[in-house]
């Protein structure tokens, strides 16, 4: 069994690696707006003697981007380079959001409890740990990739910051593509006015991203959709049962929430949610 220490080590791990991959994603999209007007160049991996495409070559210019804010081409000093890490840090949330499994779980988890007609139960900050700790749990394959292939090696002194941004964007670009609908990419692909791509990898993240966003929109809603079903029929056989008798000044909903929750007491509906949650991200 796993002890506390691991779980914030997982969680630390996995705020690293949405870091490194905020690197590739806002140097990439520069660069890919630049394949449009221009072919795309090939950079050489210095050391490695390996050609690299264009959204590698792109995550490599971070520590070019830092030189060129000094004004005079030399290295930003460390307190400046601080200052530009503690700025990055402010944009963690919206990458938890929409980088990983954050979005469709704590949606579908909302719509539970209004399907459920509980107002504050469980409260807000329940909802969000719920699903910030399932995130954890569906983006473990990744979290443990971007762990071996990149955050490690750069921990150690054996790659590069450059070559750790291009590993670990190389993970989060794979995850959004497995669970992006082709329909949502072909949507943002015309409204960019971009060519067919030949493959999943050369997709930029400034169209993957919006169109992995859209997918997870439809999917929470899909999924919310039939957990509301078993409760509208409660609330409808209530409402029914409250006309029949007369009884109209009677709120339905004081009588149907007491049936609502036994209901899901009986069918153990938080493991079936969070089982079936982890499980539609299932590749």
């Amino acid at each position: 069994m796993r002890t506390m220490a691991e779980d914030f080590g997982r969680l630390r791990m996995l705020l690293a690696a949405l870091l490194l991959a905020f690197g590739t994603l806002t140097l990439a999209a520069p660069a890919f707006a630049q394949q449009q007007a221009a072919p795309p160049a090939a950079a050489q991996a210095p050391g490695t003697g390996q050609i690299q495409p264009g959204a590698q070559a792109a995550s490599g210019g971070l520590t070019r981007a830092l030189d060129d804010m000094s004004g005079d081409g030399r290295p930003l000093s460390l307190s400046l380079q601080i200052l530009v890490l503690m700025s990055l840090l402010t944009v963690l949330p919206s990458l938890v959001l929409m980088m990983t499994s954050f979005t469709r779980i704590i949606i579908v988890l909302s719509l539970l409890r209004q399907a459920m007609g509980l107002s504050q139960t469980p409260p807000n900050q329940v909802l969000v740990g719920l699903a910030l700790f399932l995130s954890m749990f569906v983006m473990r394959p990744a979290i443990d990739q971007i762990s071996a292939s990149a955050y490690t090696p750069y921990g150690q002194g054996q790659i590069s910051i450059e070559e750790a941004i291009s590993r670990s964007g190389k993970v989060f670009h794979g995850f959004m593509a497995k669970q992006t609908r082709q329909s949502d990419l072909a949507l943002f692909q015309g409204l960019a006015n971009a060519p067919a791509f030949r493959s999943t990898e050369d997709i930029p993240f400034s169209i993957l991203l919006p169109a992995f966003v859209t997918s997870e929109l439809k999917t929470a809603f899909q999924i919310g959709f039939m957990i509301f079903l078993p409760f509208l029929i409660i609330d409808l056989v209530v409402a029914s049962t409250l006309m029949a008798l007369g009884m109209m000044m009677l709120s339905p909903t004081i009588i149907s929430m007491p049936f609502k929750l036994l209901l899901f007491v009986l069918v153990d509906g938080w493991a079936l949610t969070m089982g079936s949650l982890a499980g539609s991200f299932a590749t």
